[in-house]
C-alpha cells in the first residue's frame, strides 16, 4: 500500500496541497521575519529617542545634585544610568546581527563613542552616552521574544481563509482537468463492450483537444469498418450468387451434358476462389501477396465460363503486359463488370 495516489486526479490534488501548503509556509515566515525587523528597528527610533533627550538632561550643568538628578531620569524614563566613573564597563559586548545593526545606529545619531553592551544577568541593554564631558551607562530591559501568542490574530485568521480558499480552488481546477480523462474512459468502457459512444467534446486544453479528436477518429474509423464489412458481405452473397444459380440449373438439368459438368466444375472452382478472396481481405490486404500474371488469360477464363453456360460473352485480348496483381481479387472485378452489363444490358456483352 502506498500513499502516492495512482489516479490522476489524486497526484494534481496532492501537488496543488502540497504547493499550497509550502507557499502558506514561506508566507508565514517571512512575515514573522518582517515583523521581527520592524519591531527592532521601532525599538531602535524609540531608544534613540530617549538617549537623545537623556543626554540632553545629563548635560545640564547641575552637578550639585548629580546623583538625585540621575536618580530623578532613571524613574522618568524607567532606565538605570551609571556613570562610567564608577564603573568602566557593564555586560557583556554586543553579539548577534540584531544587536550590531541597533549598535551602528546609535553611533550614527549619538557620536562614535557609543557603545552597546548586555547585562544577561539583569536582562538589561546597556548603551554608553556621552554628556556634559563625562560617560554614561544607561541600561534599558531587553524587549521580550514575541510569544506565538503575540501574533496578530486577524492576520492568522486570513492567512487561514486564503489557505481554505485556495485548497478549495485547487480542489475544483483538478476536478476541472480530469473530467475529460474520465469521460475519455467512460467512452474507451463502452468501446469495449461493443456501444457506439457519442463524440467527445473537443474543446479544452490543446492536449486534451488532440485526445479527444483522435478517438473521435479512431471511433469515425470503426463505423467505416463496420460499412466496409457490411459492404463486403453484400458483396460476397452477391458474387456467389451466380455461380450458384449455375450450379442450380445444372443439377436441375441433370447434369447429362459433359460441357455442363465441366461448366459446373469451373463454378465450384470459383465459389472456391470467393471464399478464399474473402478470407485473404478478412486477413487484411498485406497478407495477401501479388504475383505476376497475364490479365488477358485471367479475363479469358472468365468469359469461358460464361461462354459454357450459354451467356453470350465475347473477348477481344488487348497487348497489355503481364503485371503484379491479385488474380483473384482481379478475376472478382472482371466478373462483377460482366453480371452488371448482362443484368442491366443487353446481350452481346464485349
Amino acid at each position: 500500500m502506498t500513499l502516492w495516489p495512482r489516479s490522476l486526479f489524486g497526484r494534481l490534488t496532492l501537488l496543488l496541497i502540497a504547493v499550497v501548503a509550502i507557499a502558506m509556509a514561506a508566507t508565514i515566515l517571512f512575515f514573522r521575519h518582517d515583523r521581527a525587523a520592524l519591531l527592532a528597528r521601532q525599538f531602535g527610533d524609540t531608544k534613540i529617542v530617549q538617549l537623545q533627550a537623556l543626554r540632553a538632561a545629563l548635560g545640564a550643568p547641575d552637578t550639585h545634585e548629580r546623583r538625585e538628578t540621575l536618580r530623578d531620569l532613571g524613574h522618568q524614563y524607567g532606565v538605570r544610568i551609571v556613570p562610567e566613573a564608577e564603573r568602566p564597563l557593564v555586560g557583556a559586548p554586543a553579539l548577534g546581527p540584531a544587536l550590531i545593526e541597533l549598535e551602528e545606529r546609535l553611533r550614527a545619531s549619538l557620536g562614535t563613542g557609543t557603545e552597546v553592551r548586555v547585562a544577561v544577568r539583569l536582562q538589561l541593554l546597556f548603551v554608553r552616552v556621552e554628556a556634559g564631558g563625562a560617560g554614561y551607562w544607561i541600561g534599558f530591559p531587553l524587549p521580550p521574544r514575541p510569544m506565538a501568542d503575540d501574533v496578530p490574530s486577524r492576520a492568522l485568521v486570513w492567512s487561514l481563509a486564503l489557505a481554505v480558499s485556495l485548497l478549495i480552488a485547487a480542489f475544483l481546477f483538478t476536478r476541472y482537468l480530469a473530467r475529460p480523462l474520465r469521460d475519455l474512459e467512460t467512452a474507451v468502457e463502452r468501446v469495449g463492450r461493443g456501444e457506439t459512444p457519442p463524440p467527445l467534446p473537443e474543446h479544452g486544453p490543446s492536449e486534451i483537444v488532440a485526445l479527444n479528436r483522435g478517438f473521435n477518429r479512431m471511433i469515425a474509423n470503426l463505423r467505416q469498418v463496420e460499412q466496409d464489412r457490411a459492404l463486403l458481405l453484400a458483396g460476397v452473397s452477391h458474387d456467389l450468387r451466380t455461380p450458384l444459380a449455375r450450379l442450380r440449373l445444372g443439377v436441375e438439368m441433370g447434369a447429362q451434358d459433359a460441357q455442363m459438368k465441366e461448366g459446373m466444375a469451373d463454378d465450384i472452382q470459383e465459389m472456391d476462389r470467393i471464399i478464399g478472396q474473402f478470407l485473404d481481405f478478412a486477413r487484411g490486404d498485406e497478407t495477401v501477396a501479388r504475383e505476376r500474371a497475364d490479365p488477358n488469360a485471367i479475363v479469358a477464363a472468365c468469359v469461358d465460363r460464361y461462354a459454357r453456360s450459354g451467356r453470350d460473352v465475347r473477348f477481344a485480348p488487348g497487348a497489355v503486359p503481364a503485371t503484379a496483381l491479385r488474380p483473384t481479387a482481379f478475376s472478382r472485378l472482371v466478373t462483377n463488370l460482366v453480371d452488371n452489363a448482362l443484368a442491366y444490358g443487353a446481350p452481346p456483352v464485349e
